[in-house]
């Protein structure tokens, strides 16, 4: 996430909240179980297909995006999109013009009065309530952006444990989650956790009452956002912030994927975290990988150490997000990689809907959800063309060619005597494998190919 933003000097907290947050919860909870009960809606997952993230860095603000991606949800389910992943929901202390990674109030999703506004920069409590409605109707899953490891928007109070002021007076209109220098470090029984960021008042997930109100409360924010709102899932921010056993206790308190942004290239350190939060990882490896093989004309770092190699099931791969894209240079041959190989890919929302060729996007992600399974092997790999081969189904080989020219080559496939074809469409030909199984393919210029059999 990026640090845009200044801590405030103190919260101008405007209440607008006649009902305790018991009340709140156990009102908006009965709605929920009856909108349930008349939806009859299909069970939804996440993780086979395709995630979109549905915003980017300073998308448009004004209170229109829930409906903006509401708008899109058909389209994106048609398409082969199984899950999106929404931003920070809730109030922030930029109020109006904050995407959300400086949170103040957990349950203000856009109705109450505070921080200069109403509204959320996205929109209201209402038109994200209908577009989580859309979605599921849609049968997509929906992620929330859980941003748990700082505060914002804070008054300042005297604080015992640093000899001075600190901005860790909370006083949400909400009437929830109620925070003070107790709750943040340092503390009485904590010095510091696994990390910081940007001078924000650092939440210590040592301390039961934010344990409480995380998880561990039925009015807590995995409960709520789980119950009452109807979030599937979970996009944990900057989870190198704290110590993963707060990411697996989330989960098990309310199930639903679960995805960590560790933002770290060393795949084994990505396998060690997933494995600690039992969560998944977003492959920066995977990006690094990619970075350097397309950026800087060498795809033999494709055969570098990712996630996606050391644990498939655990990786979460991509391309672009709201905070790194560097892929700038032949970013669809990006894509052809993560949407034929191992892991689950990632979208990010500007790349479909506004800067690569939609179709073709549409066509990698056909091709991953129904050719593209089983394990990889390896096939060739120099400063221009990479070639490999997935085993499960039918199977496929991707030919990615970086050059600029036509290039040719013979592999090795899984079929005997049999007719492939491309199906990107890309290539006209429709070869037949040899006996022995190997067969010629080729690629276009700054290109790529998909062969399965036709």
């Amino acid at each position: 996430m990026k640090c845009i933003f200044t801590i405030l000097a103190s919260a101008l907290l405007l209440w607008g909240c006649s009902k305790d947050s018991q009340e709140l919860y156990d009102e908006g909870q009965a709605t929920t179980v009856a909108e349930t009960q008349n939806n009859n809606d299909v069970a939804r997952s996440a993780g086979s297909k395709v995630m979109m993230q549905a915003f980017y860095w300073d998308c448009p603000g004004g209170g229109t995006w829930w409906n903006t991606v509401s708008s899109k949800v058909p389209s994106w389910a048609s398409a082969g999109i199984d899950a999106i992943w929404l931003p920070p929901a809730t109030k922030a202390s930029s109020g109006g013009f904050s995407m959300g990674y400086d949170p103040f109030d957990y349950f203000d999703f856009g109705n109450f009065n505070q921080m200069g506004n109403t509204e959320t920069r996205f929109g209201s409590k209402t038109e994200l309530q209908n577009l989580i409605t859309t979605a599921h109707n849609s049968d997509l899953y929906v992620l929330a952006d859980i941003v748990v490891n700082h505060c914002s928007g804070g008054a300042s109070q005297a604080n015992p444990f640093t000899g001075g002021n600190t901005y860790t007076s909370f006083t949400p209109a909400s009437g929830m989650f109620a925070r003070s220098y107790y709750d943040f470090h340092p503390n009485d029984i904590q010095n510091n956790d696994s990390g910081s960021f940007g001078g924000y008042p650092d939440l210590s997930h040592s301390k039961s009452y934010v344990q409480d109100w995380l998880y561990n409360n039925s009015n807590s924010i995995a409960k709520y956002y789980k119950n009452v709102m109807g979030f599937d899932g979970w996009r944990f921010d900057y989870v190198k912030g704290f110590e993963p056993w707060v990411v697996k206790n989330f989960k098990n308190a309310v199930g639903g994927f679960t995805v960590g942004e560790y933002w770290d290239g060393n795949a084994a350190t990505l396998d060690w975290w997933a494995g600690q939060a039992e969560a998944s990882a977003f492959d920066f490896a995977c990006y690094y990988r990619m970075r350097d093989a397309f950026m800087g004309n060498d795809l033999t770092q494709l055969n570098g150490d990712m996630l996606l190699k050391r644990n498939a099931y655990r990786a979460v791969t991509f391309v672009a997000n709201h905070d790194t894209d560097e892929i700038i240079n032949n970013k669809l041959l990006a894509y052809a990689y993560i949407l034929t190989h191992e892991g689950y890919p990632c979208i990010f929302y500007r790349d479909y809907e506004e800067w690569l060729d939609k179709n073709k996007l549409n066509n990698l992600i056909w091709i991953h959800n129904n050719r593209a399974s089983g394990s990889t092997t390896y096939l060739h790999a120099d400063n221009d063309e990479y070639v490999a081969r997935r085993n499960g189904g039918q199977g496929i080989i991707v030919y990615i060619n970086n050059s600029n020219s036509w290039q040719e080559r013979w592999v090795d496939t899984n079929w005997s005597n049999t007719k492939i074809k491309d199906y990107t469409g890309h290539s006209g030909w429709e070869p037949t494998t040899q006996s022995d199984t190997w067969v010629k393919i080729q690629a276009p210029p700054h290109g790529y190919t998909v062969w399965s059999v036709k």
